[in-house]
């Protein structure tokens, strides 16, 4: 069952933009969220002097993707001053250690591991680690306790922003409070012309088109030159390749509405919510205003 969490934010110099302190109630855990540009002040900071993990990060945009690097060091900022030197690319760095100081560096290179799996298998973000690193032995107890605490960084990652670790595919059942109404993300949407054929899902993040969808290898002057720029971006980087007179989708991709979706699989100007339907014949407009009707 999933429950709501309560989220702290201290913004050191009550800037959105400085560094910032997180925490979530009742977790052992804390982050520190800082500009490339205040790496000298982070050093003040002794929640950043302790064995941790940390991701150095580059948020660019749609066009051109967003890159990180997942590292670990027993005294984190000190790291950090290397990498500064080394890592080129980022431009904010989110660091996690714990408040009670218990992290041991079998426990940071267990989190190392983890996370670098788990980011290069969301396939959000490019991970510029050359690979990943072996997974320290722990107890039983350590492990369950490790994952633990990945779960809860990944929920104050999202909520600065970076969704480096949450995979783009949506589950389709998800877990809700008893009473909760069902959301649309546990549907799953098809759309099928001209031989072509698409499954996709809406998000929180966008309309993601599945991993296998056709898209069509002819295009018409009313798509919208979004679409065709998108087109050429997937050609440019293997995200689509050819299958015949089309193309087919090699990952699951988002894109931010429906419409655009509908629109690159059709190859002509489309709209997504009355294109895309469901296991039971309605449309995505159908479901959307079935679910606001419930609420």
């Amino acid at each position: 069952m999933a429950f709501g969490r309560k989220v702290t934010i201290y913004l050191a110099d009550g800037a959105p933009s400085g560094i910032r302190h997180v925490e979530i109630a009742n977790w052992s855990g804390q982050a520190i969220a800082c500009p490339r540009s205040r790496l000298n002040e982070l050093r003040q900071w002794n929640e950043a002097q302790r064995p941790g993990v940390y991701f150095l990060l580059e948020k660019q945009t749609a066009d051109t993707g967003d890159r990180a690097y997942i590292g670990e060091s027993e005294n984190v900022v000190k790291r950090l001053s290397q990498q500064d030197k080394n890592q080129d690319f980022w431009n904010e760095v989110i660091v996690f250690t714990s408040k009670d100081e218990n992290l041991t560096k079998a426990h940071i290179k267990y989190l190392e591991s983890r996370l670098t799996a788990i980011s290069i298998e969301a396939d959000r973000y490019k991970i510029e680690n050359g690979n990943t690193p072996t997974e320290s032995t722990l107890p039983r107890a350590d492990k369950d306790a490790m994952e633990e605490f990945v779960h809860n960084l990944r929920i104050v990652l999202g909520t600065l922003g970076h969704r480096v670790l949450e995979p783009v595919k949506a589950p389709t059942v998800a877990v809700t409070k008893v009473g909760d109404p069902p959301a649309l993300s546990q549907f799953e949407f098809t759309f099928s012309i001209r031989g072509l054929h698409a499954r996709g899902q809406q998000t929180d993040d966008g309309f993601v088109l599945f991993k296998d969808s056709d898209i069509s290898g002819k295009v018409s002057k009313s798509m919208p030159g979004k679409t065709v720029a998108i087109r050429e971006k997937w050609l440019a980087e293997g995200i689509m390749v050819p299958n015949g007179d089309n193309f087919r989708l090699t990952k699951d991709s988002i894109l931010s509405s429906s419409s655009y979706a509908a629109v690159l699989v059709a190859g002509t100007s489309r709209s997504g919510p009355q294109s895309w339907i469901d296991e039971h014949g309605r449309s995505l407009k159908s479901v959307e205003e079935i679910l606001l009707a419930e609420t």
